[in-house]
């Protein structure tokens, strides 16, 4: 499915039966981020919802020992026929600078073409700074802090990217 990740490491897409493997990562791999508060936030993001109806443009990195080491939870929007949205993704900092991150990216940006997708957009918070560079390292636009985007007190960062301006996510 995803052939260029580095070894000891394979993909597939999502199963519902990852949900709670995932949440289990969480507060781990994005550290004190935000406090208790970070942490509910993170959670809540993540419900089952998007393990049972977003699996087919979803992927899990493993590693051989079926530790997870990466997510990426993607879809098509169904309103903008043209954009696909990354609603979240995480990378094990043990394998940070592995181009895990990367790989998945690219492997959803290969999948929206596929699926007539010209554009992809994300977002994250602003006081998720390596977020915010590993999106403008890939080539995504961000715009200025977005109070309450998310609601009251949830600022928010938006990512697009325009996958027809050409190559995107060099290894």
């Amino acid at each position: 499915m995803i052939d260029d990740l580095p070894a000891g490491l394979t993909a597939r897409h999502l199963a519902e039966e990852d949900h709670l493997r995932v949440l289990a990562v969480l507060d781990t791999w994005w550290g004190d981020l935000k406090g208790d508060a970070g942490a509910t936030e993170r959670a809540l993001l993540l419900p089952r919802l998007y393990f049972q109806h977003f699996a087919t443009t979803s992927f899990l990195v493993e590693r051989d020992s079926g530790e997870v080491a990466a997510f990426l939870v993607g879809f098509m929007s169904p309103t903008v026929p043209a954009t696909a949205y990354v609603h979240f993704a995480g990378v094990d900092p043990a394998v940070h600078g592995q181009g895990v991150g990367s790989t998945l990216y690219r492997a959803f940006f290969a999948l929206a073409r596929s699926r007539g997708r010209h554009h992809v957009h994300c977002v994250t918070s602003p006081e998720n700074v390596a977020s915010q560079a590993f999106h403008t390292r890939l080539g995504f636009t961000a715009s200025a802090v977005k109070p309450d985007y998310d609601g009251p007190g949830l600022d928010r960062v938006t990512f697009a990217i325009d996958l027809s301006a050409g190559p995107t996510v060099t290894p």
